[in-house]
Protein backbone atom coordinates (compact mmCIF):
# COMPACT_ATOMS: atom_id res chain seq x y z
CA UNK A 1 0.00 0.00 0.00
CA UNK A 2 1.49 3.36 -0.97
CA UNK A 3 2.11 6.11 1.93
CA UNK A 4 -0.58 8.27 0.64
CA UNK A 5 -3.45 5.60 0.81
CA UNK A 6 -2.29 4.32 3.76
CA UNK A 7 -2.58 7.67 5.56
CA UNK A 8 -5.89 8.20 3.96
CA UNK A 9 -7.09 4.66 5.23
CA UNK A 10 -5.95 5.67 8.79
CA UNK A 11 -8.12 9.07 8.15
CA UNK A 12 -11.25 7.06 7.05
CA UNK A 13 -10.87 4.30 9.52
CA UNK A 14 -10.60 6.82 12.37
CA UNK A 15 -13.66 9.25 11.29
CA UNK A 16 -15.83 6.40 11.46
CA UNK A 17 -14.67 5.40 14.55
CA UNK A 18 -15.40 9.12 15.84
CA UNK A 19 -18.88 8.35 14.00
CA UNK A 20 -19.70 5.29 16.08
CA UNK A 21 -18.64 6.74 19.21
CA UNK A 22 -21.09 10.10 18.91
CA UNK A 23 -23.86 7.64 18.17
CA UNK A 24 -25.99 7.44 20.58
CA UNK A 25 -26.06 3.79 22.44
CA UNK A 26 -28.49 1.00 21.42
CA UNK A 27 -30.95 0.61 23.88
CA UNK A 28 -31.07 -3.00 24.75
CA UNK A 29 -34.80 -4.07 25.69
CA UNK A 30 -34.48 -6.78 28.72
CA UNK A 31 -35.83 -10.09 28.41
CA UNK A 32 -38.82 -9.89 30.60
CA UNK A 33 -40.23 -6.90 28.46
CA UNK A 34 -43.20 -8.78 27.01
CA UNK A 35 -43.53 -11.29 29.92
CA UNK A 36 -43.96 -7.64 32.24
CA UNK A 37 -46.40 -5.82 29.44
CA UNK A 38 -48.88 -8.86 30.08
CA UNK A 39 -48.15 -9.19 33.52
CA UNK A 40 -51.08 -7.39 34.77
CA UNK A 41 -48.37 -4.88 37.17
CA UNK A 42 -48.51 -1.51 36.67
CA UNK A 43 -44.94 -0.74 37.70
CA UNK A 44 -43.53 -3.37 35.33
CA UNK A 45 -45.72 -2.34 32.46
CA UNK A 46 -44.79 1.06 32.69
CA UNK A 47 -41.05 0.07 32.65
CA UNK A 48 -41.22 -1.90 29.86
CA UNK A 49 -43.21 0.53 27.89
CA UNK A 50 -40.11 3.16 28.95
CA UNK A 51 -37.67 0.62 27.67
CA UNK A 52 -39.18 0.21 24.35
CA UNK A 53 -39.95 3.26 23.65
CA UNK A 54 -36.11 4.04 24.22
CA UNK A 55 -35.03 1.20 21.90
CA UNK A 56 -36.91 3.05 19.23
CA UNK A 57 -38.52 1.73 16.31
CA UNK A 58 -35.72 -0.68 15.24
CA UNK A 59 -35.52 -2.02 18.69
CA UNK A 60 -39.28 -1.66 19.56
CA UNK A 61 -40.87 -3.15 16.83
CA UNK A 62 -41.40 -6.32 18.23
CA UNK A 63 -43.31 -5.38 21.28
CA UNK A 64 -45.90 -3.40 19.08
CA UNK A 65 -48.77 -6.74 19.27
CA UNK A 66 -48.58 -6.69 23.22
CA UNK A 67 -48.95 -3.19 23.20
CA UNK A 68 -51.90 -3.00 21.33
CA UNK A 69 -52.92 -6.08 23.40
CA UNK A 70 -52.55 -4.25 26.38
CA UNK A 71 -54.74 -1.00 25.18
CA UNK A 72 -57.39 -3.86 23.33
CA UNK A 73 -57.88 -4.82 26.86
CA UNK A 74 -57.51 -2.16 28.75
CA UNK A 75 -55.87 -0.41 31.43
CA UNK A 76 -55.17 2.84 33.92
CA UNK A 77 -55.30 6.21 32.13
CA UNK A 78 -51.73 6.26 33.40
CA UNK A 79 -50.95 3.28 31.52
CA UNK A 80 -53.45 4.03 28.16
CA UNK A 81 -51.80 7.18 27.49
CA UNK A 82 -48.35 5.56 27.91
CA UNK A 83 -48.65 2.80 25.80
CA UNK A 84 -49.82 5.16 22.61
CA UNK A 85 -47.04 7.09 23.12
CA UNK A 86 -44.95 4.47 22.96
CA UNK A 87 -46.75 3.21 19.76
CA UNK A 88 -46.94 6.30 18.55
CA UNK A 89 -42.98 6.71 18.87
CA UNK A 90 -42.53 3.31 17.51
CA UNK A 91 -44.63 4.36 14.36
CA UNK A 92 -46.62 1.76 14.43
CA UNK A 93 -49.03 2.22 11.47
CA UNK A 94 -50.93 -1.47 12.41
CA UNK A 95 -51.92 0.32 15.82
CA UNK A 96 -53.72 3.17 13.88
CA UNK A 97 -57.00 1.17 14.25
CA UNK A 98 -56.46 0.32 18.09
CA UNK A 99 -55.34 4.08 18.81
CA UNK A 100 -57.86 5.74 16.70
CA UNK A 101 -60.61 4.03 19.20
CA UNK A 102 -59.14 6.31 21.82
CA UNK A 103 -59.97 9.58 19.95
CA UNK A 104 -63.29 8.68 22.09
CA UNK A 105 -62.09 8.02 25.26
CA UNK A 106 -63.59 10.38 27.94
CA UNK A 107 -60.29 11.56 29.37
CA UNK A 108 -59.04 14.33 27.56
CA UNK A 109 -55.36 13.67 28.04
CA UNK A 110 -55.85 10.42 26.66
CA UNK A 111 -57.58 11.83 23.31
CA UNK A 112 -54.57 14.28 23.26
CA UNK A 113 -52.19 11.20 23.28
CA UNK A 114 -54.28 9.34 20.66
CA UNK A 115 -54.28 12.42 18.16
CA UNK A 116 -50.65 13.01 18.39
CA UNK A 117 -49.59 9.22 17.83
CA UNK A 118 -51.79 8.75 14.76
CA UNK A 119 -50.17 11.95 13.24
CA UNK A 120 -47.25 9.60 13.81
CA UNK A 121 -48.60 5.79 12.65
CA UNK A 122 -50.35 6.76 9.73
CA UNK A 123 -52.76 5.06 7.57
CA UNK A 124 -56.11 4.99 6.35
CA UNK A 125 -57.36 4.58 10.14
CA UNK A 126 -55.39 7.15 11.26
CA UNK A 127 -56.99 9.61 8.55
CA UNK A 128 -60.63 8.58 9.59
CA UNK A 129 -59.75 8.59 13.28
CA UNK A 130 -58.31 12.23 12.63
CA UNK A 131 -61.15 13.38 10.93
CA UNK A 132 -63.65 12.38 13.89
CA UNK A 133 -60.83 14.63 15.92
CA UNK A 134 -61.41 17.79 13.92
CA UNK A 135 -64.97 18.06 16.27
CA UNK A 136 -63.37 17.54 19.55
CA UNK A 137 -64.20 19.31 22.37
CA UNK A 138 -60.61 19.86 22.65
CA UNK A 139 -58.90 22.55 20.81
CA UNK A 140 -55.64 20.72 21.05
CA UNK A 141 -56.95 17.37 20.38
CA UNK A 142 -58.88 19.60 16.84
CA UNK A 143 -55.72 21.37 16.36
CA UNK A 144 -53.34 18.39 16.12
CA UNK A 145 -55.54 15.92 13.86
CA UNK A 146 -55.71 19.53 11.62
CA UNK A 147 -52.26 19.65 10.97
CA UNK A 148 -51.66 16.17 10.75
CA UNK A 149 -53.80 15.39 7.99
CA UNK A 150 -52.14 17.75 6.11
CA UNK A 151 -48.72 16.38 7.06
CA UNK A 152 -50.57 13.37 6.21
CA UNK A 153 -51.35 14.46 2.24
CA UNK A 154 -54.93 13.47 3.31
CA UNK A 155 -56.59 14.69 0.36
CA UNK A 156 -59.53 12.74 1.36
CA UNK A 157 -60.04 14.91 4.23
CA UNK A 158 -60.47 18.46 2.52
CA UNK A 159 -64.01 18.48 2.82
CA UNK A 160 -63.94 17.93 6.60
CA UNK A 161 -61.19 20.38 6.99
CA UNK A 162 -63.78 22.95 5.40
CA UNK A 163 -65.98 22.27 7.89
CA UNK A 164 -63.62 22.59 10.57
CA UNK A 165 -62.42 25.75 9.18
CA UNK A 166 -65.26 27.24 9.09
CA UNK A 167 -66.41 26.14 12.69
CA UNK A 168 -62.93 28.13 13.83
CA UNK A 169 -60.39 25.32 13.79
CA UNK A 170 -57.59 27.41 12.91
CA UNK A 171 -55.18 25.21 12.28
CA UNK A 172 -57.00 23.87 8.92
CA UNK A 173 -56.39 26.83 6.70
CA UNK A 174 -52.59 25.93 6.27
CA UNK A 175 -53.75 21.54 5.64
CA UNK A 176 -56.22 23.02 3.43
CA UNK A 177 -53.38 25.03 1.73
CA UNK A 178 -50.92 22.05 1.71
CA UNK A 179 -53.84 19.55 0.12
CA UNK A 180 -56.03 21.69 -2.23
CA UNK A 181 -57.06 21.10 -5.86
CA UNK A 182 -57.49 24.50 -8.09
CA UNK A 183 -61.31 24.35 -7.11
CA UNK A 184 -60.75 23.86 -3.51
CA UNK A 185 -57.93 26.85 -3.36
CA UNK A 186 -60.95 28.59 -5.12
CA UNK A 187 -63.12 28.12 -1.80
CA UNK A 188 -60.19 28.93 0.35
CA UNK A 189 -59.98 32.33 -1.15
CA UNK A 190 -63.93 32.78 -1.24
CA UNK A 191 -63.14 32.88 2.70
CA UNK A 192 -60.72 35.95 2.52
CA UNK A 193 -62.62 38.59 4.34
CA UNK A 194 -65.12 36.48 5.68
CA UNK A 195 -62.82 34.92 8.12
CA UNK A 196 -59.50 36.83 9.78
CA UNK A 197 -56.97 37.45 7.13
CA UNK A 198 -54.02 36.16 9.19
CA UNK A 199 -55.89 32.54 9.22
CA UNK A 200 -57.01 31.96 6.06
CA UNK A 201 -53.98 33.51 4.68
CA UNK A 202 -51.81 30.87 5.70
CA UNK A 203 -53.69 28.33 4.19
CA UNK A 204 -53.65 30.62 0.71
CA UNK A 205 -49.28 31.25 1.28
CA UNK A 206 -48.99 27.06 0.86
CA UNK A 207 -50.80 27.20 -2.00
CA UNK A 208 -49.09 30.61 -3.52
CA UNK A 209 -46.02 28.22 -3.20
CA UNK A 210 -47.08 24.95 -4.52
CA UNK A 211 -45.91 23.73 -8.10
CA UNK A 212 -49.16 21.28 -8.43
CA UNK A 213 -51.63 24.42 -8.48
CA UNK A 214 -52.57 26.46 -11.51
CA UNK A 215 -50.91 29.61 -11.98
CA UNK A 216 -54.68 30.86 -13.11
CA UNK A 217 -55.72 29.73 -9.52
CA UNK A 218 -52.89 31.72 -7.75
CA UNK A 219 -53.76 34.51 -9.77
CA UNK A 220 -57.49 34.34 -8.44
CA UNK A 221 -56.00 34.22 -5.19
CA UNK A 222 -54.00 37.07 -5.08
CA UNK A 223 -56.76 38.68 -6.55
CA UNK A 224 -58.91 38.14 -3.67
CA UNK A 225 -56.79 39.53 -1.19
CA UNK A 226 -56.31 42.58 -3.58
CA UNK A 227 -59.93 43.46 -3.34
CA UNK A 228 -59.47 43.61 0.47
CA UNK A 229 -57.46 46.67 0.11
CA UNK A 230 -56.56 46.74 3.10
CA UNK A 231 -52.63 47.15 4.99
CA UNK A 232 -53.11 44.23 6.40
CA UNK A 233 -53.23 42.61 2.76
CA UNK A 234 -50.83 45.14 1.27
CA UNK A 235 -48.21 44.02 4.23
CA UNK A 236 -49.13 40.32 3.33
CA UNK A 237 -48.88 41.04 -0.59
CA UNK A 238 -45.27 42.31 0.11
CA UNK A 239 -44.02 40.03 2.23
CA UNK A 240 -44.75 37.10 -0.70
CA UNK A 241 -43.59 38.94 -3.50
CA UNK A 242 -40.33 39.45 -1.56
CA UNK A 243 -40.20 35.58 -1.45
CA UNK A 244 -41.49 34.85 -4.65
CA UNK A 245 -38.62 32.28 -6.50
CA UNK A 246 -36.42 34.05 -8.81
CA UNK A 247 -37.10 31.31 -11.31
CA UNK A 248 -40.94 31.39 -10.04
CA UNK A 249 -43.34 32.11 -12.55
CA UNK A 250 -43.55 35.67 -13.92
CA UNK A 251 -47.32 35.76 -14.21
CA UNK A 252 -47.45 35.12 -10.17
CA UNK A 253 -44.78 37.85 -9.74
CA UNK A 254 -46.35 40.28 -11.80
CA UNK A 255 -49.87 40.00 -10.17
CA UNK A 256 -47.85 40.43 -6.91
CA UNK A 257 -46.38 43.62 -8.00
CA UNK A 258 -49.84 45.14 -9.35
CA UNK A 259 -51.56 43.83 -6.12
CA UNK A 260 -49.29 45.86 -4.25
CA UNK A 261 -49.31 49.13 -5.72
CA UNK A 262 -52.94 48.71 -5.77
CA UNK A 263 -53.47 48.23 -2.12
CA UNK A 264 -51.38 50.83 -1.14
CA UNK A 265 -47.77 50.66 -3.05
CA UNK A 266 -44.47 48.74 -1.37
CA UNK A 267 -43.88 51.42 1.29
Amino acid sequence: MRPVFRVFSIVMLAAASAGAQNKPPQVQVSKTAEADLKSGDSGKIRAALDEVRLAGKTGGARFVAPIVALLDKGATTTLTEAAIDTLGDLEAQQASSTIAEYMQHRNVRVRQSAAKALAKTKGPAAVKGLVRALSDQDAMVRGVAANALGQMKAKEAVPDLFLALDHRVNEAAPSIGMLCGAADCEKLGARIGKIPFDVVSAGVEQALFRADVPDDTKIKLVGRIRELGTQEANKYLRETAKKWPAKGSARIKQALDQAVQATGGGS
